[in-house]
C-alpha cells in the first residue's frame, strides 16, 4: 500500500469515527438528522434564506432524489417551506422558516461541541493524529 492510500485511509477512518458521533448525537438530543442539519445551515446561509434543490444538493454531496425527500421532512417539520422560482417555474427553492433558523441555531452548539470532542479523542490516537493535524491546520 502506498503512502498515499495509508494517509487516505486514515483520513477516511477519522470521517467516518466523526459524522457517527455527530449524526449520533444530533439526532439524539434534537431529534435532526446529520444531512437535516447540513441543510439548515447552508439554508440559514444561503441567498434570501433559500437555495434552489439541485445548489442544495451539490453544498451538502447528496443526489437530488434524496434532497427532495429530506426538504419533505423538513417541510412536513415546519424547519422549511419550498417555493418556485420566480423565474424559471420549474425551479424550486427550498427556504428555511423561522422554525428552522431556531431549530439550526439550537442544534448548532451540539455540533461544535462533540466535532471538537471527537478531533480531541482522535488526535490522542496515534493513527489519526496526522489526520487530525491536517484537518485543524486546513
Amino acid at each position: 500500500m502506498t503512502v498515499d492510500e495509508q494517509s487516505w485511509g486514515r483520513m477516511l477512518v477519522l470521517h467516518a469515527r466523526i459524522e457517527q458521533d455527530l449524526g449520533k448525537a444530533l439526532q439524539r438530543r434534537h431529534g435532526l438528522g446529520l444531512s437535516e442539519y447540513r441543510a439548515l445551515g447552508k439554508l440559514v446561509a444561503g441567498p434570501r434564506g433559500g437555495l434552489r434543490m439541485q445548489e442544495l444538493a451539490e453544498a451538502i454531496g447528496l443526489n437530488q432524489s434524496s434532497v427532495s425527500r429530506m426538504c419533505a421532512r423538513l417541510e412536513d417539520a415546519g424547519l422549511t417551506i419550498r417555493d418556485l422560482c420566480e423565474d424559471d417555474r420549474r425551479g424550486v427553492y427550498s427556504v428555511i422558516t423561522d422554525a428552522g433558523r431556531k431549530r439550526y441555531a439550537e442544534t448548532e452548539p451540539t455540533y461544535c461541541s462533540v466535532l471538537r470532542t471527537s478531533l480531541d479523542k482522535a488526535a490522542s490516537d496515534p493513527e489519526l493524529a496526522a489526520a487530525v493535524s491536517a484537518v485543524r491546520g486546513a
